[in-house]
């Protein structure tokens, strides 16, 4: 009688219409698959890459303008440098052909976790769906740092903690090992939104937000990527590249080029926003080197 009493009620509950049922499983919707990355938003600074000295648009502080000033792209060639992936808060903006599967408790069915795998340096990612909470303070930090996550109807939310010090903006813009990223998943038929809002107290005046699309791909293979370090340059050990305080002139290039004043350039909170282009109105455009 209790089999046939659980048969009946399985059987009811196949046959309720749709709003009657309980939402789609603790699981959510379905974000497993291929997924190919959009170029659609900032194709130039994400492919080719950002000019130097362009900062519009970010909230920064001092410190991270400092910070990108110093910076060299040529430290890139160094051994430590060459074989280094895109942080878990950045991957999505590279060369991102994404795969997403779920890690499924065989016994109880219940989903324990998602996991990525993402085509440039082939970084893998667990994002915890079991309610364990964060590590301390001073675990281990890496570059994929420690995830979480919990559905919001049909948008999985994701918490991340523990990431080695990274960047915002490949122009040595840096983002840093105390910042907390929260991210939005959100599928619409066979495309996907991928939301990243992060929070840095070192380096950051405001939350940045950025957004990225992907779009369902069952077809598409995901090549191994096997990286070799090398010596790229002769130089002499020890060296890392970089530019003292003041002495960065590549940076006054991208305001010259584009016209852009060199105020605007440097960044800040208030270059977000539309407004701004207001305040514009009002500031010289950048001269250029030989004017």
């Amino acid at each position: 009688m209790a089999i046939a009493g659980l048969m009946m009620g399985a059987a009811a509950s196949a046959i309720l219409p749709a709003r009657a049922q309980p939402p789609m499983n603790a699981a959510g919707y379905d974000l497993t698959g291929e997924w190919a990355p959009r170029f659609h938003e900032d194709q130039p600074e994400r492919i080719p890459g950002p000019e130097i000295g362009d900062y519009l648009g970010l909230p920064i502080n001092e410190a991270a303008r400092l910070h990108a000033d110093s910076w060299d792209a040529s430290i890139l060639t160094l051994p430590e440098h060459q074989c280094k992936p895109h942080p878990s808060d950045y991957a999505p903006r590279g060369p991102a052909n994404l795969r997403i599967w779920k890690e499924i408790d065989a016994p109880s069915q219940q989903l324990i976790a998602y996991h990525t795998h993402i085509s440039w340096q082939a970084p893998e990612r667990t994002i915890w769906m079991d309610g364990r909470p964060h590590p301390p303070d001073y675990a281990a930090h890496t570059w994929q740092g420690f995830s979480t996550g919990q559905w919001e109807g049909d948008m999985l939310t994701m918490t991340t903690t523990h990431l080695k010090m990274g960047w915002i903006r490949r122009n040595g813009i840096p983002r840093s090992d105390k910042a907390i990223v929260t991210e939005h998943l959100v599928r619409h038929g066979d495309y996907l939104t991928w939301i990243v809002i992060i929070d840095d107290p070192v380096y950051l005046t405001e939350p940045f937000i950025r957004t990225t699309n992907f779009v369902f791909d069952p077809h598409q293979q995901i090549a191994p990527y096997p990286c070799q370090i090398v010596d790229e340059i002769d130089r002499p050990q020890g060296v890392v590249p970089h530019h003292l305080p003041g002495q960065n002139t590549f940076v006054l290039e991208f305001p010259a080029r584009y016209g852009v004043p060199a105020e605007a350039a440097r960044g800040g909170a208030e270059t977000m926003y539309p407004e701004y282009q207001l305040k514009l109105k009002t500031m010289p455009p950048a001269r250029s080197a030989g004017r």
